[in-house]
């Protein structure tokens, strides 16, 4: 079962993304980048640290349509152990020369240690939130990310039962075009 949730969430991004693609002949834009920050699930924010990568599409002259994964993981140097929280966005935008702004619904999954008023544990799940994004680049294709996103964790875990998740990185990211 947790297979099947995982493609549906997956199969949803790709038709949105495909049927969101503007016409061909209009230019691409990818970014890569790390990202060091923090997670908030319950009590304690925890440190996170991983890989972006995303895909925008200009729609009208500084229009854009963006595609972004956040891949963050908590390491196990804290207390609670590792973990995985993983966000994928749809949004759309607006860029300058040297700055692009985005925001939009974004889906995490997620398989993190946190901790609720009386319990610890590890949570896992799917939830839904909001995501936001700023790239300033500052020497050609290289720049800085910042990224914020706010996700409603639901269910029926013990440890939370449904709370609100925080995640705020920054990081380094490089850009490049297709024509």
């Amino acid at each position: 079962m947790r297979t099947t949730s995982r493609r549906i969430p997956s199969a949803a991004l790709l038709a949105l993304v495909l049927a969101a693609v503007p016409e061909r002949g209009n230019a691409a834009e990818m970014s890569a980048g790390v990202s060091l920050g923090w997670i908030r699930a319950g009590t304690s924010p925890r440190l996170a640290v991983g890989p972006q990568a995303g895909i925008s599409w200009s729609i009208e002259r500084d229009l854009l349509f963006k595609v972004h994964d956040l891949c963050s993981f908590v390491p196990p140097i804290q207390a609670g152990g590792s973990g995985v929280y993983n966000h994928t966005s749809v949004a759309v935008g607006y860029a300058w020369k040297d700055v692009d702004v985005s925001a939009g619904p974004s889906v995490a999954v997620y398989l993190i240690p946190a901790c609720g008023v009386r319990l610890c544990g590890r949570v896992a799940g799917i939830a839904v939130g909001g995501h936001a994004q700023v790239n300033v680049y500052v020497a050609g294709p290289l720049g800085v990310s910042v990224s914020a996103n706010v996700d409603w964790i639901s269910g029926s875990s013990l440890v939370l039962p449904s709370h609100v998740s925080a995640t705020f990185v920054v990081g380094p990211v490089l850009r490049w075009s297709t024509q």
